[in-house]
């Protein structure tokens, strides 16, 4: 037999000569130098003969039918070894191959890697196309640069590949990888060039199917350059991946956030609430202390008495009678102390009982609170779980407006039967919220497996199989106490074999059940029975009152009823999918006789195949249990509801309120002393009965209503002082007092220790009942000033960090037996001696929790830096530091650490990575070293002020949250140019002034802050790349109407408001309500100030106003001068309410009337609109024209705007003057109405303070009889550029002086002559009519008018005049002797021949000085053709004299004086404005030359 497998060896060996090209002889007898051997598809089933081949570096053998690897212990210079296509079922005999550098095993049938420890040199390995299911043996394989594990049966990769740091290339396509997860573990490869999970020769791997597959491998994986077969390597690319990972961990940041405000918001409403109900027994504990107290000094003073000692301590005065008489009763009855100290217990007593109501609160309120923090703690890993799977995995909260909340709801309910209940007290089932789980990987797997098994089975019955589609519950193992893990694992991983093996006998299907009772009666019986073994005096029904339902959609396929003998299992039930047990089979606790018939329709479920057990839905439930005394704050709400009754007969605590009567009307009653407001020498030696300082040993002043104790230290042997019950806010008048042994100063209103000193010999303080809150600071003063302190009792104080107080007190002053009553054991001195150890920054915390990583990792967390380096890679006390080994700390993580102050960081000079939340830290001290921090976190301590920071220049996220923050100091962050997050919730800000150069900001969150005013918005409008903002709860969201409208208009980068994402429509909304409003806010942003008072002008122009909203008004109250030229408003709109206008400018606006438009009626009737369109129609109101309606309602509104003397409204289009509403400016003296459609001079009859009135440029023919009705004061009218044919109904301006009708329609001679009615006319223009074109219109008007000075702009003189009356009696005698009028020649300068009109002046450019009166916004531009009189261009205004009435008004109001030579030193622009300048001497007014419509 061995002769006929040698003479095999043989022929094999003959076969590899052959193939090789090589001589068996030669081979045979002297060896072979030959390096490299090959065999391909047959003719070696096994590796023999390789002994002969001793050089041997290359052995290549493909598709043989070799089983094993071996004979390979001679080759010890192998570096290539291909064994490809074989029937390979194990790795073995490569132990000698030492050299070993390239290793092919594809194509086999290898199920596990292992046997590669000693191939150390090892760069290549292909073991693709096999069964491997695990990665692993390849720690050793330190060398390792290409891995090819492509087509095998891998589900996940962990932590197998962290040793192999030099692998380049990594194939694991055609594998069965899911999860993202898994493939964050290859971050830690740091050479890794070339990945593929999807190579098209391959299957592909569930992963790939997956959204964001690719950007979340490029994100943690940047250094690739190959990515599935594609070139990766551009930088755009990298970028893009980077970008999207940014927001992601940006959004899901802001949304965690916003869950914790929410907890915050809840735990905050029960810690309110726990106040609400603490209050009745606090009332009752305060009342029993202050009785006991003043019973304790009537039992001091008493035993003084007895004894006939005069320093003991009392309030009574030596002249009081009263007093005199009742110390004379008090001596005289035996008994008195006995009664005394009768109540005294009495007392004791309730106080006892008020303060166990007080802890029975406080355990009520924990038990909330841990429930809350439960019910929360599911929705951060929820979000966390989205981060992670980049989408994938998707939560989603239900409201009752989803079908899919309420058939959740409606499924619970169905499957609740009271009568399984019953005997746990149980009544009901509330749902308190349904999450929908979503997750893509389960789905897809369950989608797959189910179309699969439809496939499989007969088409016919494929609907029959979709009805076995369920909803059950899941069965929670009651024994797994971490069952929240417990729930993620499943919701995240499915129902594993790892999940379920956890599960009671170890079953091998997962556990489901159709009834409520089935899946919960299990947890309440073992927390009942949990609750027994440990003998716990909390509430019962606390214990199961919530709890968590996972339902799940579930195929139930193939199904029988389970067997009683047979255990659940595969094997024992091959071919079905899953097994029932009715509920009448279950030996269960719960069972018993039943009246319903519930049992029937409930079972229990076993599924073996646990990819065809969906999770769908997460659903918070609260049991309804039967209303009893102790449970669930039902007691202290009657307390409530008492209060608000006034302590009715129903109350809960009525009997103890009236035993608590009875007790304090016990004997003996004390009567009330008047209380001490002040202490002087005279009250101390009354109150102690003797005039020596030192002969004071005991001082009670308890029950008055003292602040201060001047002079006290002058009782050096004062021993005992009670200053219970007074209203000291401080101690400090408590010093050198160095015999004092007992202090009491409860029940005041102490909020600090600061002064208290010098008390050597103090064993017993009483601080409880006061204000104290910074633990550290008020620590450090009792172990400096009072070493020898026994006892102290702080109860009852709102310390910033309770939780760590008792401790941090026992630890710091050592020499304390009791605190707040308690003794103090030693395994508590020793703990607490330990807990103080641990506050303080050493070598060894240091290295315990510091890590030295140079770049952080790439994971999609929301965690910081310094806790994500930490966890992942620690130095660990068991380093052994060298010299420089604090140079190489980048990463710190010391939160938790019940730190007082930062120190012992001075050498870190690397650190970038800082996080010191949940300590005790006051203040930013101790950081200054750290200049190169990137990322600090101070969350959860008590301080108070951010300092020390500013060279922190490289910080780019800096995290503050849950502090006592008050302000941000101006100028801390201007120097921090790379600070993209900064988070400073919880705190106490009021103003956001000192983040204005913030301009990196990206991230900002300030919610539950004391941000109240809108103005603060402005700080941030400077912050162009700032994206999220988060201002919820802080005052201004109340405040500011519209608020979110409000922040959406002034920073519209914003993407995300308050945790929710702002969309397109809200943009649009804040655009049209803010858009176009002219508010205090605004100024205030202009002026860098909010001082409204000192503002005497308002200058706003060309910037779109639709609205003027300035409120307070108030504080407008000085402005005098406003100017909104060029917008867009169409009323006064809150101009009207600014009490001190003068001058209102207005030109080139749409203003319709003074006041607002009134919103449509939409309650009219159809009658009433159809009058309104149609005044005919014999509907509503008639009898009374249009017009005068208006009138008349004009006439009636009261006055406004009492102040207003100059009003322009040039060029708004303005058609209707009644509409306008201007008979309400009742002292209004100035009016210009230029370049407007008037074509009514009307509604101006109240005006009668009116001097001047421009309507220059209008539409006028005429005057009707209402334009000048009333005799008038107007001394100027302006009536240029019209249309006026007529000059009648002018005789009540009697005392107009100026008059300007130039440009207009009149042709005839007599209606010159109509002027006759205006004695008082000083200057008249009229060029431009036609009736100038005959020349005797000169003469005519200054015969007639004997006051005229001034006509067409030329003055006329006595000469003038004497022309006129010859000329015109000589057409008079002319005309009486009916000889007809000859052209004869006359001298021009007499009157045959008038002067020509003065070109029109259409341009002035005014000096720089008196531009900024007018406004930057009012522009003069030139006008190069003199005669287009009728230019409409907004720059040119038309030029007419002013009266002298407005000029001086004008100069009173400006406070300024124009000289007439105020042009003296300007450019002339134009031939009009020389010819201007020319003239100016001749002109009587100084400084009429500037263009009204432009005078404010």
């Amino acid at each position: 037999m061995i002769e006929s497998e040698n003479l095999n060896q043989e022929e094999i060996i003959k076969e590899l000569c052959l193939c090789n090209g090589l001589s068996y002889e030669m081979v045979r007898q002297e060896g072979s130098d030959t390096s490299k051997l090959e065999m391909f598809f047959s003719g070696y089933p096994h590796i023999v003969g390789l002994s002969l081949f001793p050089n041997l570096t290359s052995l290549t053998i493909v598709a043989q039918d070799i089983k094993e690897i071996s004979g390979l212990e001679t080759c010890l210079q192998l570096k290539e070894l291909w064994i490809a296509e074989c029937c390979i079922e194990k790795i073995e005999g490569l132990q000698e191959c030492r050299n070993l550098e390239k290793l092919y095993l594809y194509f086999n049938n290898i199920s596990k890697i292992e046997n590669l420890e000693k191939l150390i040199k090892l760069k290549i390995l292909w073991l693709n196309h096999n069964t491997i299911k695990n990665i692993e043996g390849l720690q050793t394989l330190k060398n390792l640069k290409d891995l090819n594990l492509a087509g095998n049966l891998i589900n996940s990769i962990g932590r197998c590949l962290d040793p192999n740091e030099q692998l380049e290339r990594l194939n694991l396509s055609g594998n069965q990888i899911c999860c993202f997860k898994e493939l964050t573990n290859l971050t830690r490869l740091p050479c890794l060039k070339d990945l593929c999970l999807n190579d098209p020769q391959y299957k592909t791997n569930p992963v790939c199917h997956l959204c964001n597959y690719s950007t979340h491998i490029l994100y943690h994986l940047p250094c690739l350059q190959r990515f599935d077969t594609l070139d990766v390597s551009a930088k755009q690319i990298k970028e893009l991946a980077d970008s999207t990972a940014m927001k992601k961990i940006m959004y899901y940041n802001m949304r965690i956030k916003t869950v914790q405000r929410h907890l915050s918001e809840d735990l905050e409403k029960l810690n309110d609430r726990k106040c609400k109900l603490q209050k009745l027994p606090e009332e009752r504990i305060k009342l029993f202390s202050f009785v006991k107290k003043t019973l304790e000094r009537e039992l001091a003073e008493l035993k003084g008495l007895g004894k006939g000692h005069g320093d003991g301590s009392n309030n009574s005065k030596v002249n009081d009678p009263e007093t005199s008489k009742s110390s004379e009763t008090v001596t005289g009855e035996p008994s008195l102390q006995q009664k005394i100290l009768t109540k005294l217990n009495a007392l004791n007593e309730r106080v006892t009982f008020w303060n166990k109501k007080l802890d029975e609160i406080e355990a009520v309120y924990h038990i909330e609170v841990k429930q809350k923090k439960k019910s929360h703690g599911l929705l951060i890993p929820f979000l966390l779980i989205e981060l992670e799977t980049v989408g994938n995995f998707h939560f989603e909260e239900g409201t009752q407006s989803d079908d899919w909340f309420n058939f959740c709801y409606e499924l619970i309910l169905s499957r609740f039967c009271a009568w399984d209940f019953r005997t746990y007290g149980i009544t009901g089932v509330k749902v308190k919220r349904v999450i929908k789980v979503n997750n893509r990987i389960l789905r897809l797997k369950f989608e797959e497996k189910f179309q699969k098994f439809l496939e499989n089975e007969d088409m016919h019955d494929s609907e029959s199989h979709r009805r076995m589609l369920e909803c059950l519950f899941y069965v929670f193992d009651p024994e797994v106490t971490v069952k929240k893990e417990n729930l993620l694992q499943i919701l995240e991983k499915g129902f594993k074999e790892s999940e379920t093996s956890k599960l009671p006998l170890k079953k091998e299907a997962v556990i489901l059940s159709n009834s409520l009772s089935i899946s919960e009666c299990p947890r309440i019986e073992f927390l009942q029975q949990k609750h027994k073994d440990e003998k716990k005096h909390s509430l019962k029904h606390e214990l199961f009152r919530h709890g968590i339902l996972l339902i799940t959609k579930v195929f139930l396929g193939q199904s029988v009823q389970a067997h009683e003998k047979k255990s659940i299992s595969q094997s024992n039930y091959p071919l079905v999918n899953s097994v029932f047990i009715p509920r009448k089979y279950l030996l269960n606790s719960v069972m018993g006789q039943r009246n319903c018939d519930c049992s029937v329709r409930q079972y229990k479920w076993f599924v073996f195949d646990h990819d065809l057990v969906l999770p769908e839905y997460v659903v918070e439930f609260e049991y309804i249990t039967m209303v009893k005394a102790d449970s669930l704050f039902s007691v202290f709400n009657n307390v409530i509801l008492q209060e608000s009754k006034k302590k009715s007969e129903g109350s809960v605590f009525s009997k103890d309120l009236k035993f608590d009567d009875e007790v304090i009307k016990m004997e003996p009653r004390i009567k009330a002393r008047p209380k001490l407001i002040s202490l002087d020498d005279k009250t101390i030696f009354s109150l102690t009965k003797t005039s020596i300082y030192s002969h004071i040993v005991s001082l009670n002043l308890h029950g008055n209503s003292l602040s201060k104790l001047r002079d006290l230290s002058k009782l050096t042997g004062l021993r005992k002082l009670n200053i219970s019950f007074n209203e000291f806010t401080c101690l400090d008048d408590v010093y050198h007092l160095y015999n004092l042994e007992y202090l009491d100063a409860s029940h005041n209103h102490v909020i600090t220790l600061e002064g208290f000193r010098g008390l050597m010999k103090l064993k017993h303080l009483d601080l409880s009942w006061n204000q104290l809150k910074k633990s550290g600071d008020e620590i450090n003063t009792l172990c400096k000033h009072t070493t020898s302190l026994l006892t102290l009792n702080i109860q009852h104080n709102p310390w910033q960090k309770p939780a760590t107080l008792r401790l941090s007190v026992i630890g710091r002053l050592k020499t304390l037996t009791h605190l707040n009553g308690v003794f103090i054991s030693e395994e508590e001195a020793t703990a607490a001696m330990k807990f103080i150890a641990g506050t303080r920054i050493t070598q060894l915390s240091l290295l315990r929790h510091s890590s030295t990583k140079e770049e952080r990792p790439r994971i999609l967390s929301i965690w910081p830096s310094a806790k994500i380096l930490t966890q992942i890679s620690k130095l660990g006390p068991h380093l052994h530091p060298s010299g420089n080994w604090y140079l190489k700390i980048t990463a710190l993580n010391l939160d938790g650490q019940h730190l007082f102050e930062i120190t012992n960081l001075e050498k870190l000079e690397n650190l970038k990575w800082a996080s010191f939340s949940n300590n005790n830290l006051t203040k930013m001290e101790g950081l200054e070293s750290c200049i190169n921090l990137e990322e600090l976190i101070l969350d959860g301590n008590c301080i108070s002020k951010i300092e020390g920071i500013s060279k922190m220049t490289k910080l780019t996220h800096l995290s503050i949250n849950n502090n006592l923050l008050t302000g941000l100091e101006q100028h801390t962050f201007d120097n921090m140019l790379h600070l993209h997050s900064l988070s400073l919730e919880n705190n106490r800000i009021t103003s956001l002034s000192g983040l204005q150069k913030s301009f990196t900001l990206v991230e900002l969150y300030i919610s539950n802050n004391y941000i109240a005013v809108n103005q603060e918005m402005y700080n941030l409008k400077g912050l162009c790349n700032l994206v999220i903002l988060d201002m919820y709860g802080n005052i201004i969201v109340w405040n500011q109407e519209n608020y979110r409208l409000f922040v959406i208009f002034h920073l519209p980068e914003l993407k995300a408001l308050d945790g929710i994402p702002i969309e397109p429509p809200e943009t649009e909304s804040a655009t049209d309500l803010f858009g176009g409003r002219l508010t205090s806010d605004m100024i205030a942003e202009q002026q860098g100030h909010s001082n409204f008072t000192q503002m005497q002008e308002l200058n706003w122009t060309s910037s779109s106003i639709r609205i003027v909203d300035l409120i307070p008004v108030d504080q407008f109250r000085n402005v005098c001068n406003v100017n909104l030229q060029n917008n867009n408003l169409t009323s006064f709109s809150g101009l009207i309410y600014l009490p001190n206008v003068k001058v209102l400018c207005l030109n080139y606006n749409h203003i319709e009337s003074i006041m607002p438009r009134l919103k449509p009626q939409t309650h009219l009737t159809n009658r009433q609109l159809l009058y309104q369109k149609v005044p005919s129609s014999g509907y509503g109101q008639q009898g009374i024209s249009k017009t005068n309606r208006d009138t008349m309602s004009s006439e009636n509104l009261p006055p406004i705007m009492h102040s207003l003397e100059v009003l322009h409204l040039g060029y708004n289009g303005i058609c209707n003057l009644i509409q306008l509403q201007l008979n309400r400016l009742r002292n209004l003296k100035f009016l210009f109405l230029q370049g407007n459609e008037i074509s009514q001079v009307e509604g101006l009859d109240n005006l009668v303070v009116l001097q001047e009135l421009v309507v220059d440029h209008n539409r006028i023919r005429a005057f009707n009889d209402s334009a000048f009705a009333k005799p008038s004061s107007l001394l100027a009218l302006h009536l240029e550029e019209n249309r006026l044919r007529e000059l009648g109904k002018l005789q009540s301006l009697v005392k107009l002086e100026k008059l300007f009708l130039g440009y207009n329609k009149i042709q005839d001679i007599t209606e010159l002559e109509k002027l006759d009615v205006i004695p008082s006319l000083r200057e008249l223009t009229v060029y431009g009519n036609p009736i100038c074109r005959k020349m005797l219109h000169r003469h005519m008007l200054i015969f007639r008018l004997p006051n005229l000075q001034m006509l067409d702009k030329i003055p006329v003189n006595s000469d003038d005049r004497a022309k006129a009356e010859f000329h015109l009696a000589e057409l008079q005698a002319k005309k009486n002797s009916l000889i007809p009028v000859t052209n004869s020649p006359m001298d021009g300068r007499s009157f045959g021949q008038v002067k020509t009109s003065p070109i029109k002046i259409t341009n002035v450019i005014l000096p720089g000085g008196f531009s900024h009166y007018l406004g930057s916004d009012i522009t003069l531009t030139p006008e190069v053709e003199v005669s287009d009189r009728k230019n409409k261009n907004a720059g040119i205004l038309t030029n007419n004299s002013w009266s002298i009435h407005a000029e001086i008004a004008f100069q009173q109001l400006r406070g300024i004086s124009i000289s007439p030579f105020l042009f003296s030193h300007q450019n002339i622009a134009s031939p009009t404005a020389q010819i201007y300048q020319s003239n100016q001497e001749e002109r009587r007014i100084s400084g009429s030359n500037f263009p009204r419509s432009n005078r404010m």
